[in-house]
């Protein structure tokens, strides 16, 4: 620092400022986040969105003891198709949904129980196969019983 004698004049520079510099990265920050404010207010709310209408089709899975089993993966086809399209694994209460498109079609659902095991060690045995007629934006309740 320097300090000037008395009766000196001292001339400040306008070319410098004492005001501490922004980084250049932070100014491009900021500009990017308005950028992306301004889009994302652009955008139109999800409830001026038309949705697409579904069917559900709603399940338990069921054991031993008709008692609901965890983490069961369930599989679910369209009739016609040999691979199945969706899955869906079941919750602590057995259950699983799955969201399909609305209107006239037959579904199978069925359980994978590949390498799945009850707490005791035992095996379980897939009983048949669900068979599903959904008619049109409707809920369809269903249930698998496992041996």
């Amino acid at each position: 620092m320097i300090i000037p004698e008395a009766g000196s004049s001292v001339v400040f520079s306008a070319c410098r400022s004492s005001a501490p510099r922004v980084p250049r990265i932070l100014l491009i920050g900021l500009l990017v986040i308005c950028m992306w404010l301004g889009r994302a207010a652009a955008a139109p709310p999800p409830e001026d969105r038309p949705e697409k209408p579904y069917a559900l089709i709603f399940g338990t899975v069921w054991g031993p003891g008709d008692r609901p089993l965890y983490a069961v993966k369930v599989k679910l086809r369209r009739e016609g198709d040999k691979k199945p399209k969706w899955e869906q694994y079941s919750d602590h209460r057995g259950e699983f949904a799955f969201r399909v498109p609305a209107g006239k079609a037959t579904y199978y659902a069925s359980p994978d129980l590949k390498g799945y095991k009850l707490p005791d060690g035992s095996k379980l045995q897939p009983g048949e196969e669900v068979k599903v007629d959904i008619q049109n934006d409707e809920r369809s309740d269903i249930g698998l019983h496992l041996k």
